[in-house]
C-alpha cells in the first residue's frame, strides 16, 4: 500500500493555503511542514523577548483549515512549528481543536533545547570557542521521537528543532518499523525528506530552467510516496502547477548540502549512491540510497546577540561610478570615522548601488549617528546623489554558531496529551559488515568532450545550479542533464575555474565534491556569509543568487554540447 507523505510548508511564511490544498487535492497519509530555518530560531527568540509566542502561529492558521478533514481521513500531522516552545504550541493546538469541537491526540517533542546548560560550544566550522551567552541553543533531533508519538496514537505531532528530514524519517519508522540497523531504508527516507522539505523547490519553484515549468504561479507542493525499503517516488497532486522531473529533484538534492556524506541523528545518508529514474509524468523514483551509522554527535544551532547593525544604500548613475563611490565614502567617513565602528562592509554592485553596512556594540553609534552622517552628505557629495534608505535607527543582529555535542548528552522527551511516554534512546546502529567505500573528491585534468569547436556561451545554457546557506558557509550545486555535459562540466569546473568566473570568491576556501550518480558537482564556500544570515552584510545574505550568477558567466563550451 502506498504511504504518501506530503509537505505543506518549506519555511516560516510559506503559502497559507498549502495545507488545505494538500488535504483536498488527493489522497495523503501524513501532512508535514518545515518552519525552522536556521534564521527562524533567532526570529522566534526575538518574538519571545517581546512577549509573543516562541512557536510559529501560521501553523495554527493552516491547521484551522485542515484539522477536521485530517481526523476524518486518518491523516497524521507532523510539524516542527513548535520552534522554541513545542509544549506551548501543542497547548495552542488543543485550544484550537476545542474551539472546532474536535478531540485529537496531540503530542509534542522536547529535549532539543540546551539553553542554560554548561556546554563546550566549539564552532564546528572555525574551531573557535564560544565566549558569548547563547540566546538559543537547540540540538537537531531525529525521527525516532516522532515515531514514538505516532505509535502512541498521536494525530498531531509538534516538535522543536529536529532535522528537516526527520519529518519524513519519523513517519517512515512508525509505518515500517525500521530499527537502528536498517541503515539503507533510513538513508532513503532522509533523502526523500531532504527533497520535499523545501516545498515547491522540488516541484519547479526557484528552478534554473524556470521557462520549462508550467503554471508556476499555482505550483503544487511535493509528495513522497515512501516505500518499505526507503525508496520513494516524488510527485505532486494532479491538476496542480509546476512539475516533478529528474531536474527539479536534482536541484533540491544539491541544495544546502556539503559532501556526499549527509550526517543526521538516525543515519548518514550517502548522496553519492542515489539513483533517479523517471516513473511517469510528474513522478521521479529515488532509490539505491545507502546508509552508514550515524555519528556519535548531534549538531547544535546556537544564536547569540552580537550588537547592532545599520545599512544605507546610495545610487550611483552616469559616468565615473567608481570615482563617485570613492567621493561618497570620503564624505561619510569625514563626518563619522570608519574606525568608530566594530565592523564596516562597503559593497559597490555592478548596477551602481553603494551599500554601506556598519555594526557596533553601541546602538546609537550604529544607528542615528551613522545614518545622520550619510544624510548630511546629501548636498556635498557626488553628482546625482540619492539614496534608497531613509535615515533610521540600528537593529539588533544575531550570530549563528554551529556546534557539536555528544548524542548521549541530549535526551528527547515525548508527551501525548500532556502525559510523558516512556521513551528510551535507541541502541546505536551496528557498524555495517561491508562498509561503503569513501566518496571520491577529485578534480579531473581532461575529459572526453574537450576537443572540437567551441562556442562562447553562458554556462547556464548547459548546466543548472542552486545555491543556499549553511551557517556562515554557502553551498553551490551545479548539475547537467546528460552524461556528456556532466563529463565536460566535471573536467572543466574546478575550484580555480570557479574563482576565475566569480572573482568575489577568490579569497575564500572552497571544497569541491563530485556526485556523478546525479551528474552534479557541489562547492562549499567557507565563510562567505560571515557569522550567518542575520550577521551577513551581503545584499544576498543567504547566497540564493550565487548559482544564477555562475550560470550567467560566459565560457568556451564545445558546440556539440549546446
Amino acid at each position: 500500500m502506498t504511504f504518501r507523505i506530503a509537505n505543506c510548508s518549506g519555511f516560516y511564511g510559506d503559502r497559507l493555503s498549502a495545507a488545505r490544498e494538500m488535504v483536498e487535492g488527493g489522497p495523503i497519509d501524513v501532512l508535514t511542514g518545515d518552519w525552522l530555518a536556521e534564521l527562524t530560531m533567532l526570529i522566534l527568540a526575538g518574538n519571545r523577548l517581546k512577549g509573543r509566542p516562541g512557536y510559529a502561529p501560521t501553523f495554527l492558521r493552516q491547521l484551522e483549515d485542515v484539522l477536521g478533514p485530517c481526523l476524518d481521513k486518518g491523516i497524521k500531522i507532523v510539524s516542527n512549528a513548535g520552534g522554541l516552545d513545542p509544549a506551548g504550541c501543542a497547548e495552542a493546538v488543543r485550544e484550537l481543536a476545542a474551539r472546532l469541537g474536535l478531540s485529537p491526540n496531540v503530542a509534542h517533542v522536547i529535549g532539543d533545547d540546551l539553553t542554560g546548560r554548561p556546554l563546550d560550544l566549539v564552532n564546528a566550522d572555525t574551531g573557535e570557542k564560544l565566549d558569548a551567552t547563547p540566546l538559543t541553543a537547540n540540538a537537531y533531533l531525529g525521527g525516532r521521537p516522532i515515531a514514538a508519538a505516532l505509535s502512541a496514537g498521536a494525530d498531531v505531532v509538534v516538535t522543536g528543532r529536529v532535522t528537516d528530514a526527520a519529518l519524513v524519517t519519523g513517519p517512515g519508522i512508525w509505518r515500517y518499523g525500521w530499527g537502528p540497523d536498517d541503515l539503507d531504508a533510513l538513508a532513503g527516507s532522509v533523502v526523500a525528506g531532504h527533497v520535499i522539505e523545501c516545498g515547491c523547490q522540488a516541484t519547479g519553484g526557484n528552478y534554473a530552467f524556470f521557462q520549462d515549468v508550467p503554471d508556476l504561479a499555482h505550483c503544487g507542493f511535493p509528495i513522497a510516496e515512501l516505500r518499505a525499503d526507503g525508496s520513494a517516488v516524488i510527485t505532486k497532486h494532479p491538476g496542480t502547477g509546476g512539475m516533478v522531473s529528474i531536474g527539479t529533484v536534482t536541484a533540491q538534492l544539491v541544495y544546502e548540502i556539503a559532501g556526499p556524506r549527509y550526517p543526521g541523528p538516525d543515519v548518514v545518508a550517502r548522496f553519492d549512491t542515489i539513483t533517479l529514474t523517471e516513473d511517469g509524468p510528474d513522478r521521479v523514483l529515488v532509490s539505491g540510497v545507502r546508509g552508514e551509522p550515524p555519528p556519535g554527535t548531534l549538531k547544535v544551532a546556537v544564536n547569540y546577540l552580537a550588537g547592532y547593525r545599520n545599512t544605507m544604500t546610495l545610487v550611483l548613475t552616469g559616468l565615473d561610478v567608481e570615482a563617485k563611490a570613492r567621493v561618497a565614502e570620503e564624505a561619510i567617513w569625514a563626518r563619522v570615522p570608519r574606525e568608530s565602528f566594530d565592523q564596516v562592509d562597503v559593497t559597490l554592485t555592478d548596477s551602481g548601488l553603494l551599500r554601506i553596512t556598519v555594526m557596533d556594540a553601541d546602538r546609537h553609534t550604529a544607528g542615528r549617528a551613522f545614518s545622520a552622517a550619510v544624510v548630511e552628505t546629501g548636498l556635498a557629495s557626488y553628482p546625482g546623489f540619492y539614496g534608497l534608505t531613509p535615515p533610521g535607527d540600528a537593529s539588533p543582529y544575531g550570530v549563528y554558531w554551529p556546534a557539536l555535542v555528544p548524542s548521549s548528552e541530549v535526551r528527547p522527551r515525548v508527551f501525548v496529551n500532556g502525559d510523558e511516554l516512556t521513551f528510551g534512546a535507541s541502541p546505536p546502529a551496528a557498524v555495517a559488515a561491508c562498509p561503503l567505500p569513501a566518496p571520491g573528491r577529485r578534480e579531473r585534468v581532461r575529459t572526453p568532450g574537450d576537443g572540437g569547436p567551441a562556442v562562447r556561451a553562458p554556462l547556464g545554457r548547459i548546466a543548472g545550479a542552486r545555491s543556499g546557506d549553511k551557517g556562515g558557509n554557502a553551498n553551490l550545486g551545479v548539475w547537467a542533464d546528460t552524461a556528456g555535459r556532466y563529463d565536460w562540466l566535471a573536467g572543466r569546473l574546478t575550484v580555480a575555474e570557479l574563482k576565475g568566473l566569480l572573482p568575489a570568491l577568490a579569497s575564500y576556501r572552497i571544497d569541491r565534491y563530485e556526485l556523478p550518480n546525479i551528474k552534479a558537482l557541489n562547492f562549499v564556500v567557507h565563510g562567505l556569509l560571515g557569522r550567518g544570515v542575520a550577521a551577513s552584510p551581503r545584499m544576498d545574505p543567504q547566497a540564493k543568487a550565487l548559482g544564477e550568477e555562475l550560470r550567467a558567466q560566459v565560457m568556451d563550451i564545445p558546440a556539440a554540447l549546446l
